[in-house]
């Protein structure tokens, strides 16, 4: 069947948030929503407005040299970018560079930089930017791989967030638990959709999903 999706009846600026109520699958967890961020993802428009909404309410004051951008927000990553330099505004980074560097996952899943990237991390502020953080392993791994070269995880910013820090590092969202207050996210084995027979509406990932 396919996903209901409705709109939060909140709004930050011009972003809204699509959702879908079921029961999904991801490969950390089972969950009771789906937060479809596609368009923000994928929009210039829409890009732009998460971009100056996070720098505008989260990140003036935050240092970052990079920003190392999770579940292809490359796009937003780059609007903030441009957002957190622009002259005018009063940012600390204002008119300062900024690297915008995508993750390459290994065939384990761990995060890997190329020896020609790594310039970009090594003694850098770098900063997280994810599309949503529910059980925060994909962030986890991204703050283990930042020090692990050499750099300093400067925050984690994302367009919904369940958690408001993870590992003691301050989690910047522009929607959160409040604005979607039975949402859960369980342990496969411990799924209680699963015990009680519901099925999986769909498989997602960072991509999507996949009806089952």
């Amino acid at each position: 069947m396919e996903p209901k999706f409705f709109k939060l009846p909140v709004c930050v600026g011009d972003v809204t948030l699509n959702v879908a109520k079921g029961h999904f699958a991801t490969s950390h967890s089972h969950t009771n929503y789906f937060i479809d961020v596609t368009a923000q993802k994928a929009s210039l428009r829409e890009a732009e407005a998460v971009a100056q909404q996070l720098a505008e309410r989260h990140l003036s004051n935050t240092m970052v040299d990079t920003i190392l951008c999770l579940d292809g927000t490359r796009v937003i990553g780059t609007c903030l970018a441009r957002q957190l330099t622009q002259a005018g505004h009063r940012f600390i980074n204002e008119e300062q560079d900024i690297y915008v560097l995508r993750a390459e996952l290994d065939t384990n899943g761990k995060i890997l930089f190329r020896d020609n990237a790594r310039f970009m991390i090594e003694g850098k502020n770098v900063l997280i930017l994810a599309a949503s953080l529910t059980t925060g392993g994909t962030a986890r791994r991204g703050m283990e791989c930042i020090r692990y070269y050499g750099g300093s995880v400067a925050g984690i910013a994302a367009i919904y967030s369940h958690r408001t820090e993870l590992d003691g590092v301050a989690v910047s969202a522009l929607f959160d638990y409040a604005d979607l207050p039975d949402y859960a996210s369980y342990p496969a084995e411990a799924c209680p959709l699963c015990r009680q027979g519901t099925p999986l509406d769909a498989v997602v990932n960072s991509f999507g999903y996949s009806k089952v």
